[in-house]
């Protein structure tokens, strides 16, 4: 059945499915934030415009089946899910609406090159990093070096926290890696003014 729906290329995810010898309900990952975000960092979530962000993986169950017969209709080509009622396809609309991420404002589109990414992991998070892989670290670390704040923690703790926190969403779900445990560098660019982060599309 896939075969008549899919316009096939070789790079499609639902190729793999397909050359089983037997229908298979394909495995989903999600990586999770590590818990709620502390009522401490709060209003820098707010300011950042990522307080909507930090509850999105609390509570969403995913179906499994429900994911695999989408992936069996979707037309790569045409970017549309074809559907018995007609094709459809998801718009930024669509992703406001159901995830509440913003889709007005600035938009990212250029990516940092020649940058000594230590250097910037120290000056911004005070931390020196041995293990960067290309402009990306491991969200194991940021949580093992960035512990969730306590009442008597400074302002300096609780910001780098906060941009931990916030990789953490970029990293787990929002611009997730391939390798599902790696958040890239360039995002913490971009979100050391937390008013600066929330005029990103």
């Amino acid at each position: 059945m896939a075969g008549k729906l899919i316009c096939l290329d070789h790079k499609h995810i639902s190729i793999k499915q397909m050359k089983m010898p037997v229908d298979r309900v394909l495995r989903y990952y999600i990586r999770n934030i590590s818990g709620p975000p502390s009522p401490l960092i709060e209003n820098y979530l707010r300011d950042a415009d990522f307080c909507h962000e930090a509850t999105i993986g609390w509570g969403c169950k995913l179906d499994p089946k429900l994911i695999s017969s989408f992936i069996e209709r979707w037309k790569p080509k045409m970017h549309t899910f074809q559907l018995p009622c007609r094709e459809c396809t998801i718009t930024l609309e669509d992703v406001h609406l159901q995830l509440g991420l913003s889709v007005d404002g600035s938009i990212l589109t250029k990516s940092v090159q020649f940058v000594n990414w230590g250097a910037i992991c120290h000056d911004i998070l005070g931390v020196i990093l041995d293990n960067i892989y290309r402009g990306r670290i491991k969200m194991s670390w940021l949580r093992d070096i960035f512990p969730e704040p306590r009442n008597n923690s400074t302002e300096v703790e609780r910001i780098r926290y906060v941009w931990a926190y916030i990789l953490e969403i970029i990293g787990g779900y929002l611009m997730s890696d391939l390798l599902q445990n790696l958040v890239h560098l360039r995002w913490l660019l971009k979100i050391v003014d937390f008013r600066a982060a929330g005029e990103f599309s």
